[in-house]
């Protein structure tokens, strides 16, 4: 019987394996990490999140991230039976009434979620069965206990972006973010987040528990139900069917967990020029313990369209944000400072990239021959009082370009404007934001001055053929001579 239920679930690879990938589409991630006293990491469990990115031949685009808990079951099972409920036929471009595809995407979530209850209807029958038996247990019957509480266990919740005759739908379950960023013609990054997580204090579904007979106070303050902080999400049989023995949610009238989404668009991509983000709970998490909540979304944002200004692939692209974002949880954990503590450990992070008529940076991006920018923000504090600041530096670094008689043949420069990593207000970019209750947008600008060509200090190659890396200093002296009354500034050193 297990056998039957495990080819029941896997029976949905074969739905998927012909439709093409997205080639408008990159896709980064990392595994969860708990790091030691000495900052070393570790693994805890198996990567649990997954993703789509499918181009149908009707026309039709989707892509989602599901972030799955207690095993990947739940995840895997969505992304594939959703993409077989929605691009086998049932959407095409014949479709043009906004009601009729959001109705389309809600019943693909119903869908899915009934087609995974399905598969674990036997399982819960005999964990049932076996339960009953009088105690205590014998050590067979625990065994075979363990095993059936493994096999049905488990959840996930999801994110699902759909272009369909150039709108874009958003369908969103759970607590992953979708953010739009459009390019205006001046420059600037401006952005939006479609739709807010379904948690805990989210004050929407708190209203709507309550209208079930939950007391939502005591819901905020718990802030988890079943271990998780989301109020919507797929499978997890415990909070859908056996919500009753749950004592938070056990006077609900009905099912309170639920797997319905919440759809936003129809949104114009008509002449838009940006890019699309859908990201992972553990991605968002791990940058907000990092630096913070307020500015997540700036910081992704700006990390986005610096990769996408050096990276010659949106695959190496979405990876490098992903690895950023490590990187910064790590640092802050070793750092010791005050954030530190909030910083132990991260869940898996996935992001999805996928560009509007935005483009991809022609090869290595270098302001002398052949080197590529990494910007660098730099700590630095006034010694005459307590207030710190950061300076942002552009390290060049040579790049692998073929080398003809001692010159790199590789040379281009990075455009003036190209956002800088990070959300606060820096010497090279100014942030602004508003925000409403289901949509947040800002836009970002840089003046790019710490890119532009310095083809009068390009190193000459060594006797290896190889030049020496370049830090320009110059912003850091101008802050120190302001600071110290020092009206020179003293220039940056090779």
């Amino acid at each position: 019987m297990a056998a039957t239920r495990k080819n029941l679930m896997q029976s949905h690879q074969s739905w998927t394996d012909d439709l093409p990938l997205c080639q408008l589409c990159g896709v980064g991630i990392a595994p969860n990490c708990v790091y030691g006293p000495d900052g070393k990491g570790t693994q805890s469990h198996p990567n649990e999140d997954t993703h789509l990115r499918f181009r149908s031949e009707d026309g039709c685009s989707l892509y989602a991230v599901f972030n799955g808990y207690d095993g990947s079951r739940v995840a895997s099972f969505a992304s594939q039976c959703l993409t077989a409920e929605l691009l086998l036929g049932q959407l095409s471009a014949d479709h043009t009434d906004d009601a009729d595809i959001r109705r389309i995407l809600t019943q693909a979530f119903e869908a899915v979620e009934k087609s995974y209850l399905h598969t674990i209807d036997d399982a819960l029958a005999e964990k049932a069965n076996l339960s009953g038996y009088m105690l205590p247990h014998s050590e067979k019957v625990q065994e075979r206990l363990k095993e059936l509480e493994q096999e049905v266990s488990g959840g996930a919740t999801a994110i699902v972006a759909l272009i369909l005759n150039n709108k874009l739908y958003i369908a969103n379950a759970g607590t992953n973010r979708a953010l739009l960023c459009k390019t205006t013609s001046d420059g600037q990054n401006q952005f939006f987040q479609l739709g807010r997580p379904h948690s805990t204090d989210n004050d929407d579904e708190l209203q709507r528990l309550a209208a079930l007979g939950l007391d939502s106070t005591r819901v905020r303050q718990a802030g988890q139900i079943a271990g998780q902080s989301s109020t919507r999400r797929l499978g997890d049989y415990r909070v859908k069917i056996n919500y009753n023995d749950i004592d938070l949610l056990s006077a609900a009238k009905t099912r309170p967990i639920i797997a319905e989404p919440e759809i936003h668009g129809s949104q114009s991509l008509e002449s838009v020029t940006g890019f699309l983000l859908l990201m992972s709970e553990g991605l968002i998490d791990a940058l907000e313990c990092a630096h913070g909540p307020e500015h997540v979304n700036k910081e992704i944002v700006a990390m986005v369209a610096a990769e996408l200004a050096q990276q010659t692939t949106l695959e190496a692209a979405a990876q490098s944000v992903v690895d950023r974002v490590k990187r910064l949880h790590h640092d802050v954990y070793t750092s010791g400072r005050q954030r530190a503590t909030f910083c132990s450990r991260h869940e898996d992070m996935t992001l999805l990239i996928r560009t509007l008529n935005y483009p991809l940076a022609d090869g290595a991006q270098t302001p002398t021959q052949g080197g590529r920018i990494y910007p660098v923000s730099v700590p630095y504090s006034n010694s005459q009082s307590t207030s710190k600041t950061s300076v942002t530096l552009s390290l060049v670094m040579p790049s692998q370009g073929t080398l003809t008689n001692g010159t790199n043949t590789t040379a281009s420069t990075l455009e003036e404007g190209t956002p800088t990593p990070g959300g606060n207000p820096s010497p090279t970019a100014t942030l602004q934001s508003t925000n409403t209750q289901t949509q947040s947008s800002s836009s970002s600008s840089g003046d790019g001055s710490l890119f532009r060509q310095r083809a009068s200090q390009a190193a000459q190659p060594d006797e290896t053929g190889r030049v020496p890396p370049y830090v320009d200093f110059t912003q850091f002296y101008r802050l120190w001579g302001s600071e110290h009354g020092d009206g020179q500034v003293a220039q940056g050193a090779q």
